[in-house]
Formats: structure tokens, sequence, C-alpha cells
């Protein structure tokens, strides 16, 4: 069974997911650095607490005091470097582009994630999530979800490069395929495949070499 197949039994399994849920481009960015390391639950908290102070805004975010914005994202770990990153993005974007994500994703893929890569904090992951799910480019992020679920299926290199050439390779050129299987791989990873599997329901579980053992 391939990725796409894979890809085809966990949406007839789950449904669509919908991703990213956001409002505006620039939401998904923020919540795309938020999420390192926490729930999608806490950064909504954490989304809703700018929105409240208007604060997710580029203009309004790049002149904030780190402070203001560390207690109101408390709540998703390592506020003080996330923190840190959302207004440092902030600053950047209002300095080269005037604010404008349009701007900034107005050039190729690979300029944009050489650019994202370059600044603080925001790793491949991150970068590609962004890229993705903010700019609508084919661009397939790679998450722990994501390895796990390919070392129990027994695919060989689970490299983070290794596995989005793999991924970008073998799935459709759609951008709803792109989107709703890194959303549905996640999906898999919180309801069955957790650290402590739980096998039973899973619908890969013919597939799954760990399964197997």
């Amino acid at each position: 069974m391939n990725l796409f197949q894979i890809y085809q039994k966990l949406l007839k399994h789950f449904g669509k997911q919908h991703w990213w849920p956001a409002e505006t481009r620039f939401e998904t960015v923020i919540g795309a650095i938020l999420t390192q390391q926490t729930t999608w639950k806490n950064v909504e908290r954490a989304i809703e607490n700018l929105k409240s102070e208007g604060l997710l805004d580029p203009h309004s975010l790049a002149i904030a005091s780190l402070n203001q914005v560390e207690a109101l994202i408390r709540h998703t770990g390592f506020y003080r470097q996330k923190a840190e990153r959302i207004v440092n993005f902030s600053q950047h974007l209002v300095s080269k582009y005037e604010g404008s994500l349009d701007k900034f994703f107005n050039r190729s893929t690979e300029g944009i994630r050489e650019e994202l890569l370059s600044l603080k904090g925001i790793g491949p992951e991150t970068a590609d999530s962004i890229l993705l799910y903010a700019a609508d480019r084919l661009v397939f992020p790679i998450d722990a979800y994501t390895i796990r679920l390919c070392e129990r299926l027994g695919v060989k290199g689970t490299g983070y490069e290794e596995l989005k050439t793999l991924f970008e390779g073998v799935l459709p050129k759609n951008l709803e395929v792109y989107k709703e299987s890194h959303a549905l791989i996640d999906k898999l990873g919180k309801t069955y495949c957790k650290v402590k599997p739980k096998c039973s329901g899973c619908p890969l579980m013919d597939e799954c070499s760990f399964k197997k053992r």
C-alpha cells in the first residue's frame, strides 16, 4: 500500500479535517509557530487572547511588548521563546514587506522557505506548515506523527528531508490532498498511533509492522 492509498484509507475512516482552522493567513502563520510542542487547544486559547487584545495583526504585534505577549500565550508552553518568535516574525514582515503576506509570499517556494528558515525559532516543520497552509504551496510538512507512522509502517528512511521528498513524490499535486493528508496523519496519531499505540480499531492495523510484531 503506497502513501496515497494510506491517505484514501484515512480519509474514508476519519472524513475531511478541514485544516488549517484560521480566519486569516497571518493567523495561520502565528498558529504554526505557537503549535510547536503543545496541543492545538492551547494554541486556540492563545489565538483568542491575542485577538481580544487586537494583536493578531503584524503591525500591532511588531510593537507589542514581550511581557504582554508572553502573558497572552503562556499556556502554550515555552511561551517566552514563542513570544519572541512571533514578535520577531511580525517585525520582519513589517520592516521588509510593509506587513504584507502577499508581498512576502510573492516569489518562489524555495525563496520563501529559505527566508523562513533564516528566522530565529522557525525550523523545517514550521516553515513547511506555513508554506502549505498559509501560502498554498505544494510542500509537505513532516511532524512527529508522520515520522512515527512511517516507522511503524516500515517506511525506509525517516529523516525529515527524506520523508518530505517521499510524500511529495507520491501524493498527487493537489493542495487539498496535501492539506488533508497531513491533517489525517495527525488525527491518526492522536487517536490510535500514539507513543503507546491503541491498535484496536486503527484503519491501518493490517499494514502496520508494529502491530504484527
